[in-house]
């Protein structure tokens, strides 16, 4: 594999903090840089086509924004529905995650969501709908007991 130039460990840098909320944030992280936003949105292709760069996504901090309650819902889900049926809850502005996993032997459950709410009895609600509307009932909830901080990988820090 072939190692990162400079200027890619300088993208990466960029990328690694908080995103700017303005109209044209690539501008302003180009302009952290030193290059024109045309190159920097080039480096940024030209590292996820070579997978130097798998994903960059959100964190939401959810308390911050008045979410006091979320859970961990882990649901049994036909195999042959699984994608329909995470594609259905994935869809829901309550679920900040889901993904698939393996089962195991005492643990049926393959599909796993990430629901956050105001209140318990809110959480319970929005699962309760999510059940309903795919017809998936058979779920373990796991309720959040102690928040550990969020932080990111941070790469090139010299």
């Amino acid at each position: 594999m072939n190692q990162l130039d400079e200027l890619d460990k300088k993208v990466v840098r960029a990328l690694q903090g908080d995103f700017p909320l303005v109209a044209e944030p690539y501008k302003v992280l180009a302009e952290q840089v030193g290059i024109s936003e045309e190159l920097f949105l080039e480096r940024v292709k030209a590292l996820s086509e070579e997978k130097k760069i798998r994903k960059m996504g959100a964190v939401l901090r959810h308390r911050e924004v008045g979410f006091s309650s979320n859970v961990l819902v882990a649901w049994e889900v036909d195999p042959a529905r699984l994608d329909e049926v995470a594609k259905k809850m994935a869809e829901s502005p309550s679920v900040s995650h889901c993904y698939d996993r393996n089962t195991a032997p005492d643990w049926p459950y393959n599909l796993y969501t990430m629901v956050h709410g105001h209140s318990r009895e809110e959480c319970e609600a929005i699962v309760a709908g999510l059940a309903k509307e795919t017809g998936v009932e058979n779920r373990a909830m796991l309720y959040t007991k102690h928040e550990w901080k969020k932080v990111s990988m941070k790469y090139f820090q010299e």
